[in-house]
C-alpha cells in the first residue's frame, strides 16, 4: 500500500527553502480528499513521521503540518520530534480556553507554533505571545491590508509568512513590507510524493485500541500484542526513539511501552488506529515472520542469556521487512536505532544472532544440510532444534488467530 503527500516549499527573504508544508493526499491526484480534518492529519502524521523517515519528505528541513482543534487539545503534535515540526493551528479552530492551554503547553515544551490564515481579532490576541509565526493568506486578506498590518506590528516577537504569493510583484511588495517567509504558486505548486507505507493489521489495531481504552492499562498484554504485529512493532521503536535522544536507544518493546506511559501510549495507539488502512500482503508472510522471530528466540533460550533472547526475537521479526513492505531491507533497518550486533545479524548474518537467523531460515527453507551444520556449530541437538521449530510454528499460527492474546 502506498501513501501520498503533497509538499509546498516555505522560502525566506533570500528565496532559500527553509521548510515544507505537508498536505494530505490519499491518491496520486493532487487534491485534498473528502475526509475530515482530524483523520486527514492523523493519516499524514502516521504516513510521514512513523512509517518512513521524515527527512525523505522534507529534505531534513522542518515540516509545516496543519492540526485541527481535536488534535491540538489532545496534544497530538507532542508525539512528534519538535525539531522537525512547525505546528500550524488551523483557522477554523475555536480559540477557547482549552485550546489556549494546549498552545501554552506546547510553547513551553519548545514546539514552533504558527497561526494559519491569520486574521486579527480580539479572540486570537492572547495566543500571539505563544506562537512564532503568523501566516497571512494574501487571497483572504487583500495585499494592502496585509502589508499595513505587518508594518504596524513589527514590535511583535513573531515572524510573518505570506501565503498564496502568486506573482513577482506580490513577492517584492510583501518582502518590502517586512514579511519573513513566503509560500505560493509563484515559487512552486504542491509537489506530489508517493511512498510505500508501513501499516498495522486491522485486528491488531482494534485489539490495541481496546486495551488502551481500559481504565488500568496492562502493559504486559500490550507488549504481547505489539510483538505479534511486525509493522506496528517497527513503528513503535521508531516513534519512541524519535521522541527523545537517548544515549542508549530503546530496542525492547516492553521498555518502549513503559517509557511512553499510559497517556502517550493511548495517543500513539489512537493515532495509528485513526490512520489505519489494511495492509495488502498475504497472511502467510506475517506467519513466517512471526515464526522466524519465535524460533530465533527459542534457539537462543537454549544457549544464551535473556538479553540475547530479546535480540534474537527482533532479528527474526525484522529479517523479512523487505518482503512485507516492498522496500530495501537496508533502507528500513537504518531507520531503526538497533544495536550493531542486531543490524549485522539481519543484514550480514554475522555473529551468534546471525547464525541463529541462518538456522531458522534453513528450517523454513527445508535446507537440511545447513540445519545439520548449524546444529553442530551451535551445540543444539537435532531434536531440540526441531522442537523449537514446531513450537514456533504453533505460536505464530496462534498469533494470527489471536488465540494467544487472551492467554
Amino acid at each position: 500500500m502506498y501513501s501520498y503527500v503533497a509538499r509546498q516549499p516555505i522560502l525566506n527573504r533570500q528565496s532559500q527553502t527553509v521548510g515544507y508544508e505537508l498536505l494530505f493526499r490519499d491518491s496520486p491526484h493532487n487534491v485534498f480528499p473528502q475526509l475530515d480534518a482530524h483523520r486527514a492529519t492523523s493519516r499524514l502524521v502516521v504516513d510521514n513521521f512513523l512509517n518512513i523517515d521524515n527527512a525523505q519528505i522534507s529534505d531534513g528541513l522542518r515540516s509545516f503540518v496543519n492540526f485541527p482543534y481535536e488534535s491540538l487539545v489532545n496534544l497530538v503534535p507532542t508525539l512528534l520530534p519538535k525539531e522537525k515540526l512547525v505546528v500550524e493551528i488551523l483557522e477554523h479552530c475555536t480559540p477557547d480556553d482549552e485550546l489556549f492551554e494546549a498552545v501554552k503547553f506546547m510553547h513551553k515544551k519548545g514546539y514552533v507554533l504558527a497561526l494559519d490564515d491569520f486574521q486579527p481579532s480580539p479572540e486570537w490576541q492572547r495566543f500571539i505571545p505563544y506562537v512564532h509565526i503568523l501566516k497571512i493568506d494574501l487571497v483572504k486578506t487583500p495585499l494592502p491590508e496585509a502589508i499595513a498590518y505587518v508594518k504596524d506590528n513589527q514590535q511583535l516577537k513573531v515572524k510573518f509568512l505570506a501565503e498564496k504569493v502568486e506573482t513577482q510583484a506580490q513577492f517584492e511588495m510583501a518582502k518590502d513590507a517586512g514579511f519573513h517567509f513566503f509560500q505560493g504558486y509563484f515559487f512552486r505548486r504542491p509537489e506530489m510524493i508517493k511512498k510505500r507505507g508501513v501499516e498495522p493489521a486491522q485486528l491488531t489495531a482494534v485489539q490495541l485500541l481496546q486495551e488502551v481504552s481500559r481504565e488500568d492499562i496492562n502493559f504486559d498484554r500490550i507488549e504481547k500484542i505489539i510483538m505479534q504485529d511486525v509493522p506496528l512493532s517497527y513503528q513503535l521503536l521508531r516513534f519512541v526513539n524519535n521522541m527523545a535522544n537517548f544515549e542508549t536507544p530503546i530496542t525492547k518493546f516492553k521498555q518502549a511501552v513503559i517509557y511512553l506511559g499510559e497517556s502517550n501510549l493511548r495517543r500513539f495507539v489512537s493515532l495509528v488506529v485513526m490512520a489505519h488502512a489494511s495492509f495488502d500482503k498475504p497472511v502467510a508472510l506475517y506467519v513466517l515472520s512471526l515464526e522466524r522471530a519465535r524460533m530465533c528466540e527459542l534457539l537462543a533460550q537454549r544457549i544464551a542469556d535473556k538479553d540475547t533472547m530479546d535480540k534474537a526475537f527482533i532479528v527474526g521479526l525484522f529479517s523479512m521487512l523487505d518482503s512485507l513492505f516492498d522496500r530495501p531491507l537496508e533502507a528500513l533497518i537504518e531507520m531503526l536505532p538497533l544495536e550493531q550486533s542486531v543490524v549485522d545479524a539481519i543484514l550480514k548474518h554475522q555473529g551468534l544472532l546471525g547464525e541463529l537467523l541462518d538456522l531458522a531460515e534453513s528450517y523454513s527453507h527445508g535446507d537440511w544440510d545447513v540445519v545439520t551444520m548449524y546444529d553442530e556449530k551451535l551445540g543444539i541437538n537435532k531434536e531440540a532444534a526441531a522442537q523449537c521449530y514446531m513450537d514456533a510454528a504453533r505460536w505464530s499460527s496462534q498469533c494470527i488467530h489471536a488465540d494467544v492474546l487472551t492467554k
